[in-house]
């Protein structure tokens, strides 16, 4: 992971930094990141039309993360108005690739650079299987 994460976003969702996001010193606990990516990745489906839960009961797919790398570049503080973004990297058959960001408005350096893996999985089973045509479509077009 020596290269940067460059790819433009497709998606930005505010995150604010509460009291239950950090340590005792008001700076976000390294675990907190992943949530604010989690929101962000849910936030961009649900904008293209696809809930979580739909997901689950209409198709019987669930979307886990199968593998997170993170670098920590800057401290996101109590009271940050930030933005995470989502930009795919790859979409093949049963997982895509999301390169995500932590920023400041304002500001292009990066608080935190994520890259995620994303497994298609069956809902019942929580086996991989491979990602509905249609919505592999919508997710490789961003």
């Amino acid at each position: 992971m020596n290269e940067p994460f460059t790819i433009a976003p497709a998606f930005s969702w505010p995150v604010r930094v509460y009291w239950e996001d950090t340590d005792a010193g008001g700076v976000v606990y390294h675990a907190g990141y992943l949530r604010f990516f989690e929101r962000a990745r849910s936030e961009w489906l649900r904008a293209r039309g696809f809930g979580q839960q739909a997901l689950r009961e209409e198709l019987g797919i669930v979307f886990v993360v199968h593998r997170v790398d993170m670098r920590f570049n800057r401290p996101a503080r109590l009271d940050d108005l930030l933005e995470a973004t989502v930009a795919v990297e790859e979409a093949r058959g049963a997982s895509f690739g999301i390169v995500q960001r932590l920023l400041r408005p304002g500001d292009p350096s990066s608080l935190v650079d994520a890259r995620v893996r994303i497994a298609c999985l069956d809902a019942e089973r929580w086996r991989p299987r491979p990602i509905p045509d249609n919505l592999l479509v919508e997710i490789a077009k961003t």
